[in-house]
């Protein structure tokens, strides 16, 4: 696997939020192959905590439902093409970094190793019925690795992307932003939320990972369908500060799953690593 990547400009122009979009049936809704609200209350009350994460597997493992607004749910967006009036494809989060800009996606989701990458790409985080609570956000530049942009090599279906700021701001300084996990194992206790490119609303679930392979994580949760590659998986909430760990993005093997009901991610390791050390350098 090459550890060279591909850092590309992109053109996005676009900051306004009107109506909802539509989508088809993959998993990022672009690809013919592949398949919050603003934050509002104490992070303690509306936050997830490792003790809660775990409950919730226990008490009810693979169950998909509607997203709550909470700070660590305004993290996650819909990706859309030129603004949010535009076709929502995929989900991104925020993720930390020092110039605070930095999103991730899968690779899938911004660079088509056949036609190349994909431009005038937005970030909406929080998108829900039609409004973006929390900006609209323009893809400024996309780092994936050059074994993707040669062959797709599912192994590494993972892309950082530097947002543009808004009002003087980074995305960071306005949202917060989770950790990059890497090298956690493969059995871990995770929360995915992601957008399917039908709804005006969030979904998310919890359960455990399985290694599906030493270079990949498989999931069982239910309706995760198109417009959900890139949702993040997230592990060890932190309720106090709304923040959790990134360990994982719904994309790698059958760029994310061939059925709605189980999902897979290229597996964060020292690779993952470099790509997110060559996008912040």
């Amino acid at each position: 696997m090459c550890a060279a990547v591909s850092v590309l400009g992109l053109a996005a122009t676009g900051c306004t939020s009107s109506t909802a979009p539509t989508g088809g049936p993959s998993r990022s809704a672009a690809s013919s192959g592949s398949r919050a609200a603003s934050p509002s209350g104490s992070a303690a009350a509306h936050g997830w905590s490792r003790k809660r994460l775990l409950a919730a597997i226990t008490k009810h493992p693979g169950t998909t439902h509607t997203a709550r607004a909470n700070p660590l749910n305004a993290q996650v967006g819909a990706v859309f093409t030129h603004n949010a009036e535009g076709d929502h494809f995929c989900t991104a989060s925020v993720v930390d970094s020092a110039g605070q800009n930095l999103i991730v996606t899968a690779a899938h989701c911004v660079y088509d190793p056949t036609t190349g990458q994909r431009s005038d790409l937005v970030f909406v985080p929080g998108y829900r019925n039609g409004e973006a609570p929390n900006g609209v956000w323009p893809l400024v530049s996309i780092t994936v690795d050059q074994s993707w942009k040669d062959s797709g090599n599912e192994d590494m279906d993972v892309a950082f992307a530097i947002v543009q700021p808004q009002s003087g701001m980074q995305i960071q300084q306005v949202l917060g932003a989770s950790t990059l996990g890497i090298g956690k194992g493969y059995q871990l206790p995770v929360r995915i939320t992601g957008y399917p490119s039908s709804g005006d609303a969030p979904i998310t679930c919890a359960n455990n990972t399985t290694e599906q392979s030493p270079t990949q994580l498989r999931i069982e949760c239910p309706a995760y369908t198109g417009g959900t590659s890139g949702s993040p998986w997230i592990t060890e909430p932190d309720a106090a500060s709304g923040t959790g760990t990134i360990v994982g993005v719904i994309g790698g093997y059958q760029q994310g799953g061939n059925t709605p009901d189980v999902s897979y991610t290229s597996y964060f390791g020292p690779q993952v690593r470099s790509l997110y050390d060559r996008a912040t350098g």
